[in-house]
């Protein structure tokens, strides 16, 4: 397989610590479809062409589990839903599944939708103060509607679980950029913010856990009531380490990528009016002044379209690390068992051969009488296969409705002169957040 090679092993390293979408990219640009990086001890197969990425995710998907970076973020995030793999991870799937049916989805539209209202008019309310930081306002309304969709609670009691969430987030990237190399014990100031962080969190779980408890009503179908059922057979210290590492899981995936997405789509919409203009005349003309309902995700394409493209250019998950657990053969090329095999759907999304202009950002791409005959697996927003994101419905409606919502009666401009840079995190988040005006229409 082409690649870089010995003598760059140094640069590569470097990249991986401050900019690994560069790495991605210079992988792509240079070797095109598989290539091969050494970082280190570790030698990384890159793919960046459909059936390529389908063998990988989908058709040999059994023979790759979780791999650098989620492998290494286990110590951080510990063996949740998003980090674990067999039998557990089939198990916790299982368990999880039913919350996610197109029908509790449908059931929960409403609730979306109010927390988007909610949320417009709270920030309506800044309109020609000073800026407020979008994506931790973005941060608050998911968590909001995680709580209210998925656990039947108000999280908005729970103080600073936002920050402690992103410092979750530093520690998973710190192991994978460290190779889980750097004992936890170390009292570094990350390590350190880590820590409370945990101990943040851990509170907050075990308080949704007894909320829960005390109630005295059954169970629930939510994912709340989910994971409590599917806990039952446990005892003890192992009954508690599992629901919290479960419920972190599911709080940290179930609110970052949405909220990942949304800011990015605020960025896009700032720099291309024209598209907010078309998406404000849509949701007007079919929704009028009241709140989205399910059945209006059909009747607004235009800003489906928008959310699609918002996340060809910024897929909230960037990259899907994959380790080989046997020997295999990826599009003519020799995988030893132990590699560790990377596709990046941040690069799949750029590949020229199916994205013409692919730094533009273009809505339109996705009218599906557009579409021509574009490879399935050229676009992976929520990933492929058997671990295909489990919440894409539920991610999907909340971005189109918040969306929709603020188009109508709000305008965010971002201040002038103040770069945005990509952070590529366990999501791909934008880094030190976006300060943007709010600006009543």
């Amino acid at each position: 397989m082409p690649g870089p090679p010995l003598w760059a092993t140094p640069k590569l390293l470097r990249l991986l610590v401050a900019d690994r979408l560069g790495m991605m990219n210079l992988a792509a640009a240079r070797y095109g479809d598989a290539a091969r990086l050494r970082v280190g001890p570790k030698t990384l197969y890159v793919f960046n062409e459909p059936s390529l990425v389908k063998h990988v995710l989908v058709d040999n998907a059994a023979n790759y589990h979780k791999g650098i970076g989620l492998a290494q973020a286990r110590r951080a995030l510990g063996d949740g839903l998003l980090t674990s793999d067999g039998e557990r991870w089939a198990s916790q799937r299982k368990a999880m599944q039913p919350a996610f049916q197109a029908r509790r989805i449908a059931e929960q539209a409403e609730l979306v939708a109010a927390e988007a209202t909610e949320w417009v008019e709270r920030l309506s309310v800044r309109s020609g103060r000073g800026p407020v930081d979008v994506t931790a306002e973005m941060t608050r309304l998911t968590l909001g509607v995680l709580g209210r969709t998925l656990l039947d609670t108000d999280l908005d009691g729970h103080a600073g679980i936002g920050h402690a969430f992103e410092a979750v987030q530093d520690q998973a990237m710190f192991e994978m950029v460290s190779l889980g190399l750097v004992p936890l014990w170390l009292p570094l100031p990350k390590q350190l913010r880590f820590r409370r962080a945990q101990r943040r969190l851990g509170e907050v779980v075990d308080a949704l856990f007894a909320e829960r408890a005390r109630r005295g009503e059954p169970i629930g179908d939510d994912a709340l009531g989910r994971l409590i059922a599917s806990l039952r057979n446990e005892t003890g210290d192992a009954r508690r380490r599992r629901g919290r590492e479960e419920l972190t899981t599911l709080l940290l995936a179930g609110h970052e990528t949405t909220a990942s997405t949304l800011s990015w789509a605020f960025h896009l919409l700032d720099g291309h009016p024209w598209v907010a203009r078309r998406m404000r005349a849509e949701a007007s003309a079919v929704l009028g002044t009241r709140p989205p309902g399910y059945d209006d995700l059909r009747r607004l394409p235009y800003t489906t379209m928008v959310v699609e493209e918002v996340m060809r250019l910024y897929p909230p998950v960037w990259i899907l690390p994959r380790t080989a657990q046997a020997d295999d053969e990826v599009g003519g090329y020799r995988i030893p068992a132990g590699s560790d095999v990377v596709v990046s759907p941040y690069i799949m999304h750029r590949n020229p051969r199916y994205w013409l202009d692919p730094e533009r950002f273009d809505p339109e791409r996705f009218d599906r009488a557009q579409a021509g005959d574009r490879p399935r697996y050229s676009y992976l927003p929520f990933g492929a296969g058997p671990r295909v994101c489990i919440g894409s419905s539920l991610a999907m409606m909340e971005a189109v409705f918040v969306l929709s919502t603020v188009v109508r009666t709000l305008e965010l401009r971002k201040l002038p002169g103040r770069p945005v840079i990509a952070e590529p995190m366990l999501s791909l988040r934008i880094r030190g957040g976006l300060p943007m005006t709010v600006h009543r229409i």
